[in-house]
């Protein structure tokens, strides 16, 4: 209920301040926000050519294109008029989201889900989710009540969580919404979010991650002088994020946090961050980039070649099902492609909103009130100047990005600023997308508190980054 309501909201809000901005003159043209492309100019003005200042006309008659930059202004004359572009777009717009929206986020979506669930059907047939299931049921079980122990769904969860820890977001997909989809068998209210998928997507959204792999490849095509120089901030930041969901939602799911298989677990995890973390940190500056930059790839192959191996050594177990290895992997395949169709519409309502809400202005407006508001007290402009990329993280992967991107560009790779964007873009999960794709696969309508938790987990992140930052990197 609260998504549709927000979503509502965004959408109507949207429209309205884009109806207002071209009545009262703030637009010139709305095209834009239906065709045009992210980072296009945004035409501001059109004039004829008399009415320009003398020097602006004889440039542009000098050019031979035609087409002149004057302070970050574009003058482009075409038939005797000349149009006028200032600032860039900053979102594709509403029709231009739809088509991208197939074309770049749902097909390789499928793609990715019909492999990965390829490779989940030969778990599950060769009888390795059982196993792995009873390994982890004794801590599970402690955290998700309702499951019953050695439950598949068990399974799912843990590569889920293992592809996040691992910065494997393709594979991190497709095992969270098999994950839902076997908790919803579970599920006696169809329509209603249960408690164990309540608690399972907030620890997803707190996204504990020990490889930040992305964030490390746009901070060395920035040329940072180190590049991996954020990944301990970002562990740190990620972990106090999921340890905040699993005591927010577990103290509303009343589990019982004195279990020592629990305090074990969390005990064994927290030592194997803290090993890693003092491994790598003991590497000089090449050995570091190469380590970090291959644990995972060389972890997701390894997981691939396992499943693989293990099928093959157990092929009496599938042709007592009647089955065959490759064929199994296309009966997971298939249903894997057929989650994706699923939650197109669900994934292409999102998106669309969160377009206009950009294009709009309105976040614009809203992050420069913000601004302001914390510079009244007085915080570090270098933290305020980072804080659109937590605002936007959200709502929006690539818009987040963007905005870390330009902020890297705008105040140096190393700067707080710079690098507390790229410690908000990795520690904190897109919560409105995720809840639609996750609950839209299921097609659960009542997400209950799910939204308000993991939009809390996301504050508890932003503050752990800014303040981890500052006890890393200084105020600067």
């Amino acid at each position: 209920m609260i998504l549709s309501r927000f979503w509502l909201a965004i959408f109507i809000s949207s429209v309205l301040f884009i109806l207002v901005s071209l009545f009262t003159g703030s637009f010139y043209s709305l095209e834009y926000t239906l065709t045009g492309k992210k980072d296009d100019p945004k035409i501001i003005s059109e004039k004829y050519l008399t009415q320009l200042p003398v020097a602006v006309q004889d440039t542009l008659k000098a050019s031979p294109t035609h087409a002149v930059v004057i302070n970050d202004t574009s003058y482009v004359y075409e038939k005797s008029v000349v149009k006028i572009y200032h600032s860039k777009q900053q979102a594709d717009g509403l029709l231009t989201t739809c088509k991208n929206t197939i074309t770049d986020i749902v097909i390789p979506l499928i793609a990715y889900l019909a492999f990965f669930c390829g490779l989940l059907q030969l778990l599950i047939d060769s009888g390795a989710s059982g196993k792995l299931a009873t390994v982890i049921s004794p801590v599970f079980v402690k955290i998700f009540p309702e499951i019953p122990k050695n439950h598949p769904s068990i399974s799912y969860m843990t590569l889920n969580f293992a592809a996040n820890f691992l910065g494997l977001d393709s594979a991190a997909t497709p095992f969270g919404l098999k994950a839902m989809e076997s908790l919803q068998e579970l599920n006696k209210d169809k329509e209603t979010a249960s408690n164990s998928q309540i608690m399972f997507m907030c620890l997803h959204a707190a996204g504990l991650t020990l490889i930040p792999t992305s964030i490390i490849g746009y901070r060395a095509a920035q040329n940072a002088a180190n590049a991996a120089d954020v990944m301990i901030p970002c562990i740190i930041t990620s972990f106090i994020g999921t340890l905040a969901a699993l005591l927010i939602v577990g103290i509303r799911q009343k589990i019982n946090f004195k279990s020592a298989a629990l305090i074990l677990s969390i005990g064994t995890l927290a030592a194997v961050i803290v090993s890693l973390l003092l491994f790598i940190n003991s590497l000089d500056l090449i050995s570091k980039n190469h380590f970090t930059g291959n644990l995972s790839n060389v972890l997701m192959f390894g997981i691939i070649l396992f499943i693989l191996v293990y099928a093959v050594l157990k092929e009496k177990v599938f042709d007592a099902q009647g089955k065959n290895v490759f064929s199994s992997f296309v009966e997971g395949a298939t249903s894997g492609a057929k989650t994706g169709f699923t939650v197109f519409p669900y994934v292409l309502g999102m998106l669309v909103a969160i377009s206009l809400f950009r294009n709009s202005g309105l976040f614009e407006m809203i992050t420069s009130k913000m601004a302001d508001f914390f510079l009244m007290f007085n915080i570090n402009r270098s933290i305020v100047d980072a804080l659109p990329v937590a605002l936007l993280r959200p709502f929006s992967s690539g818009g987040s990005r963007g905005f870390m991107i330009d902020a890297m560009n705008t105040y140096g790779v190393d700067s707080l600023t710079g690098r507390l964007s790229c410690i908000f873009q990795c520690a904190a999960e897109t919560t409105f997308y995720v809840v639609a794709v996750y609950f839209g696969s299921i097609n659960v309508k009542n997400t209950r508190y799910a939204l308000s938790t993991m939009l809390w987990v996301d504050l508890v992140c932003v503050l752990a980054a800014i303040g981890v930052s500052v006890l890393f990197f200084g105020l600067s």
